[in-house]
């Protein structure tokens, strides 16, 4: 992964990117929406990036069920939340970062409540030097402005810094940016004006650590792989 500008920030996605929740986000959504005969498809992806009521009123027919809907995914989400665990590599990837003196951080539309409760419960509390919920912003992804946000918290510009999700709306964001991102496909079908905008596609987040790591490992003084 050769860049122009050496790399000074990596900033993650969270759900399907640091952790395997999707399974559990999208049982939830169907939890959600099955007494109103809906059911969701990986279209879904396209909208994921901000929180549940930004997204979920879109999947019903009468977006007046949307505060039930909302109670019933919340939940069994959080009955189930046990279940949800770091993808391989992911621990590997954020000390080889923490070890190269390289920042890190998160841009998520999970709300910051259950972020930081995951985070406890993954012995990942305090690896990142910035964390931006879903909640903290009036606005979401795709809009940039979070990502912005993290930019300046971080004290990085744009073409040092990468950008990694899952989710079409991390493109979206990420490119408005003009932040490089990759984007985990998880074995979906990506739109080709997505696939035009992203910088780099992989399979899973495995292969987007190790996208990563190589780049650190390309730089001068950088560790091996």
């Amino acid at each position: 992964m050769n860049r122009a500008v050496p790399l000074r920030a990596v900033v993650f996605d969270f759900d399907g990117t640091l952790v395997n929740s999707l399974p559990l986000v999208l049982a939830s959504i169907a939890h959600a929406l099955e007494p109103y005969g809906r059911k969701p498809t990986m279209e879904i992806f396209a909208r994921l990036g901000g929180p549940p009521e930004r997204f979920l009123p879109l999947l019903l027919d009468d977006p007046r069920n949307t505060p039930d809907a909302l109670a019933r995914m919340d939940a069994y989400h959080r009955a189930n939340q046990h279940l949800i665990e770091l993808f391989d590599g992911a621990g590997k990837i954020l000390d080889a970062l923490k070890a190269a003196g390289i920042k890190t951080a998160i841009w998520t539309g999970r709300d910051r409540q259950s972020t930081e409760l995951l985070l406890n419960s993954l012995g990942l509390a305090g690896h990142f030097a910035t964390i931006l919920c879903g909640d903290d912003l009036p606005s979401h992804k795709p809009d940039p402005e979070g990502l912005r946000e993290i930019m300046r918290r971080l004290a990085v510009a744009p073409a040092a810094t990468v950008f990694i999700g899952d989710a079409d709306v991390d493109v979206l964001g990420g490119r408005a940016c003009g932040v490089d991102t990759i984007l985990i496909r998880h074995a979906r079908e990506i739109a080709a004006e997505i696939v035009a905008q992203t910088w780099q596609a992989v399979d899973s987040p495995a292969e987007a650590f190790a996208l990563v790591v190589r780049s650190i490992a390309a730089a001068p003084g950088g560790p091996t792989p």
